[in-house]
């Protein structure tokens, strides 16, 4: 990774993960972005770190949920760091939940981010409205899982993991049946950075651009190799974008 000089304030990144996953698809990720980038992984109500919580209804539900707990971490991060500024990462399924809480908290706070950093995810008025998965065996959806990539194998094989993940995979994706609805008059007035695999087959390049529309400010498109989780799955690669997207006078 491109180690970045430390010429201006820090900057939280709050991450956020795919469908069907906690923040732990972040953990790793924690040591590479310091000192520069503190990260910090955001998960739903019931799931990771916050699995004692009750569970959030619906999209609306889900971003309200998600953006007080970016609300809460982030003014208690600024009291210890002035100064602190704060983007987001999101990949795939949460990259809509990104920005939905980014733009949430800004109106809240008046605090907005330097960047929302967008992977891997069509926009919301591309998608395919209602549940996708509802009618899927577990069979199929846990074959499907595999051959994209994103999740271990020991998750996969082991029969109450693979339970919870279907579980988790059939509610985001009750969730993900409202964006074309609820997300798609997103809108919001800081930059942009659109990461797209040119292997990947839910979200090539040509697909993932028009993530334009949903921001007045400048927005930067990058393309990597790899398929659907290779931003994920490369977080060097993603966290040197991203620390070139956040630095000094960037946003």
């Amino acid at each position: 990774m491109t180690v970045h000089p430390v010429t201006g304030p820090p900057v939280r990144l709050y991450c956020f993960p795919h469908a069907g996953a906690t923040s732990q698809v972040y953990r790793g990720w924690q040591p590479l972005g310091e000192p520069k980038l503190r990260i910090r992984g955001v998960d739903a109500p019931g799931r990771g770190a916050r699995r004692r919580e009750r569970k959030a209804v619906g999209y609306h539900g889900l971003v309200r949920a998600m953006a007080e707990e970016v609300m809460a971490d982030l003014l208690a991060e600024r009291e210890r760091s002035p100064g602190l500024r704060w983007a987001t990462f999101g990949h795939s399924f949460g990259a809509t939940m990104s920005l939905a809480v980014a733009a949430h908290v800004t109106r809240q706070t008046g605090l907005a981010p330097v960047r929302a950093v967008l992977s891997g995810a069509v926009p919301p008025a591309l998608q395919r409205p209602g549940a996708l998965l509802a009618a899927v065996p577990d069979e199929e959806l846990l074959a499907r899982t595999a051959a994209d990539g994103g999740t271990p194998a020991a998750v996969l094989a082991e029969p109450t993991m693979s339970r919870i993940l279907l579980r988790m995979l059939r509610e985001d994706d009750c969730v993900r049946a409202e964006f074309a609805r609820e997300a798609s008059a997103l809108r919001v007035d800081f930059p942009l950075t659109l990461i797209a695999a040119r292997e990947d087959v839910h979200a090539p390049p040509e697909k993932v651009w028009p993530w334009s529309g949903h921001s007045s400010a400048p927005v930067r498109r990058v393309e990597i190799d790899g398929g659907h989780f290779a931003a994920v799955q490369h977080p060097e690669e993603t966290l040197t974008i991203i620390g070139d997207d956040t630095g000094p006078g960037e946003g």
